[in-house]
């Protein structure tokens, strides 16, 4: 058998290893500005206002994950199955024309209720509707490079994603704090560059995308095109047409897991405004600093998801379970070996690196014991809430995503008031936890795949992941 695409795309020569490189590189550089843009901040500010700017972007992407909708997974999902089909442009135009609207809408009321969220937070005045105005850049820049991903191409990710973005917010931020900017310039310094991605994502997709122009969305009609999945448990299906029709099957197929992935975006950085609300800007300052390398591995776990989701969603599809365990054995190995050493070299490093941000930093070394263990036994469970996504589980995943945030909350709302951002650090690992365990039992019992097996020993002969 010939090596299969990588992506199943127009360039039969790009293979899963040449993908998931593509993806870990996009990763590494939004990490290593994330990372740098922390340290810049701390150095820089009062630990009252380098909290202040941690929880305005915290919310600001925590917002713009609600945003999307998850149209960027729909896209995906769409794209790859059919990818050379005429019906592209219409599937893309299902997915931006809602997630367009609630963005705008969103930002205007940011701006209108910027008063109350300054009281709320301790984030001050102005910097809610500096954030509010480039907001639906950052939602609609994520749905349009996930919708290159299901053309098969991983170049936008890596040039936008991984560099030009990452290094823009970097160098903008640090020019701010150069010129000595007040903080609502530094959120909008921070927000700016996913205004070009946006704008070079959408023409990279005008010259790909296959087939003319969609017809207004309210037009009936036209070709119809019909995508399916099957998992373990039975056949998902949806049919994208052209016209009104084709956004609203688009939408019966995504919304289920647009719910899921809100309470994603919620989970991933409610912790840093917990931190905020109840103990205040300071905190949150040294809860951010102490968690700063979970983007790390979480960002690693990104690239690999990137380039080897769509090779999940066939293999599941097809019915082809053998596949699907390799992938998901493959790739858990190759995140237990690139993170590993990170979480356990941070755990013993904390006390020595901390205080890079600043004397007020040297308090967060059992906040980065916390995160060190918790992220050592979740990359052990792999990608599990992916796989069990492409069998065809959404309902699934948002059960058990909205468990994870359940327990957060309630641990936080215990232990923030008396241990501050120590506090937090506990809720987000028992999150964390329940997030993973959860569907690893379901994924094992109902399809018997296992983020361990036969394959994980052979994880890094490329040659056998590609065929």
């Amino acid at each position: 058998m010939a090596p299969m695409s990588a992506l199943g795309t127009r360039r039969p020569g790009s293979g899963l290893a040449r993908g998931s490189l593509a993806g870990l590189a996009a990763a590494g550089g939004g990490a290593a500005s994330q990372f740098l843009i922390v340290l810049l901040i701390t150095r820089s500010l009062d630990p009252d206002a380098a909290g202040a700017f941690f929880t305005a972007t915290a919310l600001c992407l925590m917002l713009a994950g609600i945003l999307r909708l998850d149209a960027g997974n729909g896209l995906i999902y769409a794209l790859a199955r059919r990818p050379r089909e005429s019906s592209g442009r219409t599937v893309l135009w299902a997915a931006l024309t809602p997630v367009a609207a609630v963005s705008a809408l969103a930002a205007c009321a940011v701006t209108v209720f910027d008063g109350e969220l300054a009281e709320l937070t301790g984030v001050p005045d102005g910097v809610w509707p500096a954030l509010a105005a480039t907001l639906p850049a950052v939602v609609l820049a994520d749905v349009l490079v996930s919708a290159t991903r299901g053309l098969g191409s991983m170049r936008p990710t890596l040039l936008l994603d991984g560099l030009g973005r990452p290094m823009g917010q970097l160098l903008l931020v640090a020019a701010g704090v150069l010129v000595g900017a007040s903080l609502p310039i530094l959120t909008a310094a921070w927000a700016l560059p996913a205004v070009p991605a946006t704008v070079l994502a959408a023409v990279w997709l005008r010259r790909h995308l296959p087939g003319s122009t969609a017809p207004p969305l309210g037009h009936g009609g036209g070709e119809m095109v019909a995508f399916r999945a099957r998992g373990g448990d039975g056949m998902a299906a949806f049919r994208l047409a052209r016209g009104g029709g084709g956004m609203a099957a688009f939408w019966r197929y995504t919304g289920p897991r647009s719910a899921a992935a809100a309470i994603q975006a919620v989970f991933q950085r409610l912790d840093i405004v917990i931190v905020a609300v109840l103990a205040g800007p300071a905190p949150a300052a040294v809860y951010t600093a102490a968690t700063r390398f979970k983007v790390v591995g979480q960002l690693a776990n990104q690239g690999l998801v990137q380039a080897v989701q769509p090779h999940l969603v066939r293999a599941l599809a097809d019915g082809d379970l053998a596949r699907a365990r390799r992938l998901y054995q493959t790739t858990t190995m190759w995140l237990v070996v690139l993170t590993w050493p990170i979480w356990l070299g941070y755990a013993a490093l904390a006390p020595w690196l901390l205080p890079l941000f600043g004397p007020s930093y040297a308090d967060g070394v059992a906040i980065a014991l916390v995160l060190s263990g918790t992220m050592v036994v979740a990359t052990a469970c792999g990608m599990v809430d992916v796989v069990l996504i492409a069998s065809g589980r959404t309902a699934a995943s948002l059960a058990n995503t909205a468990c994870a945030v359940a327990v957060t909350i309630v641990v936080d709302v215990l232990l923030v008031p008396s241990h501050g951002a120590l506090g937090a650090a506990l809720g987000w690992s028992a999150g964390v936890l329940a997030k993973n365990a959860l569907p690893l039992v379901q994924i094992s019992r109902r399809y018997g795949l296992r983020p361990f097996g036969r394959h994980s020993a052979s994880a890094f002969r490329l040659r056998r992941v590609v065929v």
